[in-house]
């Protein structure tokens, strides 16, 4: 193998000899010797190869090398000096083939997308997409950055990237409850739904929510391929609508017990029917129930009127203090936290008919009661004062 040791060579500058540190010194074992001058003679590797090998012989300070300085060297075969220090430094550091190797390009991309490029995609990214689009996307976005100027060119890639670095994704939509700014009725609501949510819990005066969904009901056309190793269940494409059931779902959060009942419809006269169920059948021996519910149209005492006589509508009535949340604030009703979790974990499949869709819910119904675990609602009114203060209207002093 070659042996490395420094020592110093002569460099003629301007006519004359002047002493300088070789750092990196060839000396080639008779083996190393005889495959280079083998690479040589018989012509068969490419040129840089071959020029390489020869650099080497030259530059070799052993007896049977040819003991040649650079400049000698770079002056014999046309080349500069530092392409030889290249060559004998590769053998040193890491060895003949890579010394007889091409040394590789370090390249240094200049980044599309940086600076005030990457400000001039984010804002229009957040902007309107532009008309006949309902949205971007990213090589629609590429396009534009390049009619508008910015760049000459950029790849939809690039573009992910820098998304994917700021966390943007602008081609995606979500919905969402956007309350007025700076309104009081938003947040009188607010605050009396957040205060009834602090009180101990006392089994004469339950908190209840109440939400309501609804559910489409799917028959299959063909019979589903059940699962088996190494092969997902399949389902047709195709299937059969079999109607909608609607679903009232009463929560009590402090005791962690929920009552969800499936009907076909979900007028005001149902809604009042299943009032009744929650006063009398839920709750029978309650001295008077908190009910926290969504401000709908069909929720209201006048409900109660349309489906029964004056008297028993008033009876159900006093028995109830009613909350309701404020507009675009639904959010806040902890029933429909508790829907949410029914749609995933029971009701996200199809379900052919009422029947399964009541045995179903009953089966998850009873699964989550059993557990018994209250909910916690943590955020308090002052919480609310300083998190949401641009809900509060501005007081003029």
């Amino acid at each position: 193998m070659s042996d490395i040791a420094p020592t110093s060579v002569a460099f003629p500058v301007n006519g004359t000899e002047k002493l300088a540190a070789k750092k990196y010194i060839v000396r080639l074992s008779k083996e190393e010797r005889n495959d280079l001058e083998g690479l040589v003679r018989r012509g068969k590797a490419v040129a840089y190869k071959r020029l390489h090998a020869e650099i080497l012989l030259k530059a070799d300070v052993s007896p049977l090398g040819g003991q040649w300085t650079d400049r000698q060297i770079s002056e014999a075969f046309g080349i500069s000096t530092r392409t030889v220090e290249r060559v004998r430094q590769r053998l040193v550091e890491k060895g003949l083939e890579a010394a007889l190797a091409r040394a590789k390009q370090q390249r240094v991309k200049k980044k599309v997308i940086d600076g005030e490029n990457e400000a001039h995609l984010i804002a229009l990214a957040c902007s309107e997409a532009p008309e006949g689009h309902s949205r971007w996307t990213l090589r629609l976005l590429g396009q534009h950055m390049v009619e508008l100027g910015y760049v000459e060119s950029v790849s939809h890639e690039t573009i992910r990237r820098t998304f994917k670095k700021n966390e943007l994704k602008p081609w995606q939509k979500k919905e969402w409850c956007i309350p007025a700014k700076a309104s009081a009725e938003f947040v009188c609501a607010m605050e009396a739904v957040l205060d009834v949510y602090h009180r101990p819990y006392d089994e004469a005066y339950p908190l209840v929510c109440m939400d309501e969904s609804s559910k489409q009901q799917i028959k299959e056309t063909r019979e589903p391929i059940p699962a088996k190793p190494g092969s997902v269940e399949k389902y047709d494409t195709e299937y059969e609508r079999n109607g909608v059931s609607n679903l009232f779902m009463f929560f009590e959060p402090l005791a962690g017990q929920r009552q969800v009942v499936v009907t076909d419809q979900r007028t005001a006269v149902d809604w009042a029917h299943q009032i009744r169920y929650l006063v009398d059948v839920i709750h029978p021996h309650a001295k008077r129930i908190t009910l926290v519910m969504d401000n709908l149209n069909t929720h209201t005492g006048a409900s109660l009127y349309k489906a029964f006589e004056p008297q028993e509508a008033r009876r159900i009535l006093d028995k109830l203090e009613i909350h309701y949340t404020p507009k675009h604030g639904s959010w806040l009703n902890m029933a429909e936290i508790e829907l949410s979790i029914l749609s995933r974990q029971c009701l996200d499949r199809r379900i052919p008919n009422q029947e399964v869709l009541k045995n179903e819910v009953a089966a998850w119904q009873d699964k989550r009661n059993s557990i018994s675990k209250p909910m916690e609602w943590q955020f308090t009114n002052q919480d609310a004062r300083v998190k949401l203060k641009k809900l509060y209207p501005t007081i003029q002093q």
